[in-house]
């Protein structure tokens, strides 16, 4: 590792990580008129961002920076690829890692995994599913399009906001900082789908100003010192029910979104490594066909 890269992780660990994040959350929400599209233009510029593809071209357009973050895409350029037996992309970003979850743990970088239990909270039960399924995590960078959909048909069975560190989820934090998306605050949350259990994890990160679902809007902030869980029914009326495609979330500023299944529900395909980068929409994996 550089002594760049060295100092970069040094200051992750000694900055006010949740001050600072909260600073630029009240920025970002702000309308701050002249400065606001100043910054707007300049994060364009910075990140080189296609504003051709959202709905809204122009700066003018967006009142506040999250306005501007969370912006949408013309439908068009996101169509749902996946067919009725494949699982589509969640999100537009790269692929951090993928794999099988072995013996309950989830590769995070050489040298480094961490517990699939922790993850998701710290429960037994809810990690059971999953302990020797499949995993895929997601990095959206600062350019990409940062609302999440699902993956597959789903019915919202939890949520659970586990309080934690803001460190940054960028390749050189994951490939050195031990735990990292299982130390950083997030929010999980669990279905039942057509291919079996499924948790999509919702990752913070350094200045990530606030993590939102379709179903409860802001979750984080605020925040708190402790785990907190909410059930869901999943049957009936009030059952939350979203399509494969549908948006359940949303990030205001970038961060990462780890995925996990069943064993023996799913197969990524053979395209899909490291690095790859994803589409909304697009083919991320298929079903695995039962053995019975």
């Amino acid at each position: 590792m550089s002594k760049t890269d060295k100092v970069k992780i040094f200051f992750q660990h000694v900055m006010p990580k949740h001050l600072t994040s909260r600073l630029v959350g009240k920025f970002a929400a702000a309308r701050a008129g002249w400065f606001t599209q100043l910054f707007i233009r300049w994060f364009i510029r910075q990140y080189k961002i296609d504003m051709s593809e959202a709905i809204h071209e122009s700066p003018k357009a967006y009142k506040t920076f999250n306005e501007f973050f969370t912006r949408y895409l013309k439908p068009e350029l996101r169509p749902l690829e996946a067919k009725d037996d494949e699982l589509a992309h969640p999100v537009d970003g790269a692929v951090s890692q993928l794999g099988d979850i072995e013996e309950g743990r989830i590769f995070q970088a050489k040298g480094h995994d961490y517990s699939l239990q922790e993850l998701l909270g710290g429960n037994e039960e809810d990690a059971k599913p999953f302990v020797n399924g499949k995993f895929a995590t997601i990095y959206l960078a600062p350019k990409d399009y940062h609302r999440i959909h699902m993956p597959c048909d789903g019915v919202l069975k939890k949520m659970i906001y586990v309080p934690g560190d803001l460190f940054s989820v960028n390749p050189l934090t994951a490939a050195n900082v031990p735990n990292l998306f299982a130390r950083n605050e997030r929010v999980v949350a669990i279905f039942d789908t057509e291919v079996g259990p499924m948790s999509m994890v919702l990752v913070g990160a350094t200045i990530v100003a606030s993590i939102g679902t379709v179903w409860s809007g802001t979750v984080t902030p605020p925040t708190g010192g402790r785990i907190q869980s909410w059930s869901y029914p999943t049957s009936g009326h009030t059952a939350i029910h979203l399509k494969k495609g549908e948006e359940m979330g949303h990030f205001k500023l970038g961060s990462t979104v780890v995925l996990t299944f069943a064993e023996d529900s799913i197969e990524f395909g053979d395209k899909l490594k490291p690095l790859s980068t994803t589409r909304m929409g697009e083919v991320m994996a298929e079903r695995k066909e039962s053995d019975d």
